[in-house]
């Protein structure tokens, strides 16, 4: 077997398999490594199984990066439309959701066949179930220990992925391997997480668990998203809360809008003029879940009494309430259930023309290993096709 490449790929995911197309059709040799049993893993249980590929919508400000302008050359050379021309080429039926998310129709193994099939080259060679022991910057290019065979390459290409999901075999290979070639790193936390609650507060809500309303969350640095929140037994999440998780600082409150669509206090004063016999509590319960207005009683955050016993001064305190709910976080859930990896190799040390290294000739990275993290939504596998596609073409 061959053991002199042009290119060699560490990491048959996302980032990996783009970057071995690319790089194969411009007639590089080419070998991809990876230690698990097959590729695209993640790939396969993203979107529930649809793998929600890329949006429609995508641009710098749906990244989350040191260094904001980055992304954008590598997304200019390799765009959302190119990885939608692909799909169609290969006839994979797709669907647009909300907030311009495309998803697979049918399975996102069409996704993985699709990239295996433009792997499918003469000179491209992927291996499974591979251990890496060492790697050695030679003269020219680079040398690797694979499973006791030594392989050596002229460009070497980091596409290892984050810490997310550890079950599916998320390692710091790639962060490793930066650190050995005095590349700088920005410190690395779990992102597109849950919540989890102090212990009195997840008491207080685990009963509501499954229960999900609209909702806008603000962080302390003023971000804001709105979507859905989800209740859960260990705390919150749903799409508004894996968004916000990736400008969340720990120790930072939340502030939450339980009622982003209306104006509660003149909703009140309108019910009170209406119905004055009616209770607070069953006022409130047509405008959310009977269930969490009980447990906000219970504990004493609002007082249910008849809507003619409560004044303007009550009812802009409850709207500032409802409309403003704080709630500090215990924690995420961590690289267990996140999405994404944030933090990575730090993309100063990088060129956002090519992906490669600016300290080490032939050093390229691609995909989440580095300081790129996107919004929920595709943005994380567009920025897998586009800085892959761009390490393909100039490895």
């Amino acid at each position: 077997m061959a053991n002199k490449y042009d290119v060699v790929i560490i990491g048959a995911g996302a980032a990996g398999l783009m970057c071995a197309a690319t790089a194969g059709k411009r007639g590089r040799s080419v070998l991809v490594l990876d230690h698990g049993k097959k590729p695209g893993r993640k790939i396969l249980i993203s979107g529930g199984g649809r793998c929600n590929f890329t949006n429609n919508d995508v641009a710098a400000n749906n990244y989350v990066c040191r260094n904001p302008h980055f992304v954008k050359s590598a997304l200019s050379q390799y765009s959302q439309w190119d990885f939608i021309g692909l799909v169609c080429q290969y006839e994979i039926d797709y669907e647009e959701r909300d907030h311009g998310q495309l998803f697979c129709v049918d399975s996102a193994k069409d996704i993985v066949k699709m990239l295996v099939a433009e792997c499918d080259l003469p000179n491209v060679a992927l291996r499974y179930q591979t251990d890496i022991t060492s790697i050695m910057q030679l003269e020219t290019g680079f040398s690797l220990d694979v499973n006791g065979e030594t392989i050596s390459c002229e460009s070497l290409v980091v596409a290892t992925g984050g810490l997310s999901m550890p079950k599916l075999g998320a390692t710091p290979f790639g962060y490793q391997v930066a650190e050995q070639f005095g590349l700088k790193m920005v410190p690395t936390t779990a992102g597109l997480v849950p919540f989890t609650l102090h212990k009195q507060d997840k008491d207080t809500f685990e009963e509501l668990s499954g229960i999900a309303v609209p909702a806008v969350i603000t962080t302390a640095d003023g971000t804001s998203f709105k979507e859905n929140l989800l209740f859960t037994h260990r705390g919150l999440s749903g799409p508004v809360v894996l968004q916000v998780s990736s400008y969340w600082l720990p120790g930072q409150k939340v502030s939450i809008d339980l009622l982003p669509m209306l104006n509660l206090a003149e909703t009140l004063i309108e019910s009170r003029e209406q119905h004055p016999n009616q209770s607070l509590k069953n006022t409130l319960s047509r405008l959310l879940p009977k269930r969490l207005i009980e447990v906000l009683i219970n504990r004493g955050d609002i007082t249910d009494k008849p809507l003619k016993q409560l004044n303007h001064k009550e009812f802009e305190q409850l709207a500032n309430y409802f409309h403003q709910w704080n709630i500090a976080p215990n924690g995420t859930e961590g690289y267990r259930t996140a999405e994404v990896t944030l933090g990575g190799v730090d993309t100063d040390e990088l060129s956002s023309k090519t992906m490669e290294s600016k300290k080490i000739n032939g050093l390229f990275f691609a995909g989440e290993v580095m300081d790129v993290s996107g919004w929920l939504g595709g943005y994380n596998f567009q920025w897998a096709w586009s800085s892959g596609y761009v390490a393909g073409q100039n490895v």
